[in-house]
Parts: structure tokens; C-alpha cells; sequence
């Protein structure tokens, strides 16, 4: 298939997340995307996003991918690097490019403009697993954006999801439809994220998007459909998250907070609930823990934000119990 890949020792990690990262280009301070803008040059990634912020929850967390052999690659690995994340996995390919993306901050919106065809990312497929399988991770988590990168993308999703090459392990798996990827594909984005949906282990999705892709009303219709998972979270934007576990429903409103860039915010909701599950947490835990991070991600022009370690979070948490703090609501 493409390049040089790099192999490590049969060695241990909490999460092992696997997609597409790509440069981001955003203007500082939420400004409007303009000649006379100041750009920062992040990554910008679902996945990764969830790595990072794992790592800055403080997890062990590697990132599987491929990035150009490029200066924007080089930016994307320093910059995980520098986050805790492991990128030893990470191909770099001199035959594609790293995809790139821009960010412009409206009033009604984040718009963004994507440059990612035929990037290194595109060019994964079933046979990069072989290098990555001798990690042992806790859990493998990949979102809805990694099939529509292209044909080779849907079948590493469907071979990590279905043929399940680290055995037993959980995957946890981020609904995460993105229309405009969808777009040029063969239109099968609402059975294709529902078949993965129903054989992944741990799974997240909007309520709306659910709505938008397999025509739900609400959280139970939802958890009707996606009747596979051991556990099915469904957000429901600023009112609340409902947790479906067995035939346990837990169900826990949404922090307050003012929302600066909605980017970003899911994949910040997936690590937080991701690190409650990994330390053993109760379910009103882990989506309190989700809330929390989904909320410095909100309030954020950036879709990262650092997180104080899970343990200090849970202490924050109880001391808003304990005075009886308000959660619903942005």
C-alpha cells in the first residue's frame, strides 16, 4: 500500500484511537476568517482530539494514523507529542499530502472549509492494523468521519468494528456524521454509521444528528435503533445526556456555560465519559466527566482545551454537589 511504517514493542496503553488529523488553520480570538486575521496552526482531528484529552485527563493514549511527510505532518506529531499523546503509530507517507482545514467563526456558527482529498489519511486501509495490533489498548476508539474518507477508510473501520483484531477489546465508537463527507460518497452514511453503531461496544451520538441520519425523536427511539451496545450515550445538546445500560437509563443535564466554538465539544464529551469508564466510575460520573469537558471545549475558540487531571475534576464535581450548583442550561 503506501510507505515506511514504524513498529513498537508489544507494550500497554489505556486508548488507542485511530482517524484522520489534519491541520487546522483557525483566526485567534474567534475572529472572522480574513486577509487581516492572525492564524493559529493546531490539529485538528476527532480522534486525536480524544487522545489528547485523555492524555491530559491522565491516561496513557496512542494515536493511529497516516500524515504526509510534510511540515504540517511535523506540526501535527510535535503538537500531540507535547499533549502526552503517543504518535509512534503515525505512518507518514511522501507520496500524500496532510490534509488542512480552516475555521471561520460566525455569529450563526463555525463554517469550515476542508482540504483533504487524496491525503495520507484517505490512503489507510485494513492492512495498516497489522502494525498496530502488538499495542494492547484497554479500548480502540474511532469516530463515523474515519468511513467516509474513502473506500479503504470504510473498510479499516468495518475490519476495527466487525473482525475485532485486538480480541476482546471494547470499541468505543462516535457516531460523528459530517454531511459534507458524506456528500460525495455513495449516500449509505445512515447505514453505514448504524451498522457500526449496533457492533461497536461503547457509543456516542447527538440526539439531532440521530435524528437527521435514521429519523429518531428522542433518546429511547434512539436506543431502540441502536440496539447493540453494551453502552449507548445520547447528547442531547445543552438540556442533557442519557446513558443506556442495559436497562439502566441514566440521565444528567448539561453544564451552563457560554458557548465561543461548538467544534470540538463531542469529541471532549467522548474523553471525558471515555476517562470515567476507564477508572471504573459510576455512570453519573462518567457523563458528569463528559459535561465537564465538553464545556472548557465550548468555551473555547479552539476545539481543545486543557483539562486539570480526572482526579481533580471529580473533587470539583462534588463540591458542586455539595452547594447545590445549577447544571442545566449554556
Amino acid at each position: 500500500m503506501n510507505t515506511q511504517t514504524r513498529r513498537t514493542p508489544v507494550t500497554h496503553t489505556d486508548a488507542l484511537t485511530i482517524g484522520e488529523t489534519m491541520a487546522m488553520v483557525t483566526p485567534e480570538a474567534g475572529a472572522r476568517l480574513d486577509a487581516d486575521s492572525t492564524f493559529l496552526l493546531r490539529p485538528g482531528g476527532a480522534e486525536s482530539n480524544v487522545a489528547a484529552l485523555l492524555a491530559e485527563l491522565g491516561h496513557r493514549t496512542h494515536w493511529a494514523s497516516a500524515l504526509g511527510a510534510d511540515r504540517l505532518g511535523d506540526v501535527i506529531v510535535t503538537a500531540l507529542a507535547g499533549h502526552g499523546v503517543d504518535t509512534s503509530l503515525v505512518r507518514r507517507d511522501p507520496r500524500r499530502p496532510t490534509g488542512v482545514y480552516f475555521k471561520d467563526p460566525t455569529p450563526e456558527g463555525t463554517r469550515v472549509s476542508y482540504y483533504r482529498a487524496g491525503s495520507a489519511a484517505s490512503g489507510l486501509g485494513p492492512a495498516d492494523v497489522t502494525a498496530w495490533t502488538a499495542l494492547r489498548p484497554r479500548v480502540v476508539h474511532l469516530s463515523g468521519i474515519l468511513p467516509a474518507l474513502s473506500p479503504d477508510c470504510a473498510a479499516l473501520a468495518r475490519h476495527i468494528v466487525f473482525d475485532r483484531p485486538w480480541g476482546d477489546v471494547p470499541v468505543s465508537f462516535d457516531v460523528n456524521h459530517r454531511p459534507v463527507l458524506w456528500s460525495g460518497a455513495d449516500g449509505g452514511a445512515a447505514e453505514t454509521l448504524l451498522e457500526l453503531a449496533r457492533r461497536s461496544d461503547l457509543v456516542f451520538v447527538g440526539r439531532d444528528e440521530a435524528e437527521a441520519l435514521w429519523g429518531t425523536t428522542d433518546a429511547e427511539s434512539v436506543r431502540a435503533l441502536v440496539d447493540g451496545p453494551e453502552r449507548l450515550v445520547v447528547k442531547d445538546a445543552a438540556v442533557e445526556a442519557v446513558a443506556f445500560t442495559g436497562t439502566r437509563v441514566t440521565r444528567v443535564p448539561s453544564r451552563r456555560v457560554r458557548v465561543v466554538d461548538a467544534v470540538g465539544a463531542g469529541d471532549a464529551f467522548a474523553a471525558g465519559w471515555l476517562s470515567g469508564w476507564l477508572d471504573g466510575r459510576d455512570e453519573t460520573l462518567c457523563l458528569r466527566l463528559g459535561h465537564y469537558a465538553a464545556a472548557q471545549v465550548l468555551a473555547s475558540p479552539s476545539d481543545f482545551a486543557r483539562l486539570p487531571r480526572a482526579e481533580e475534576i471529580v473533587t470539583t464535581l462534588a463540591d458542586e454537589s455539595a452547594a447545590g450548583v445549577p447544571a442545566a442550561g449554556r
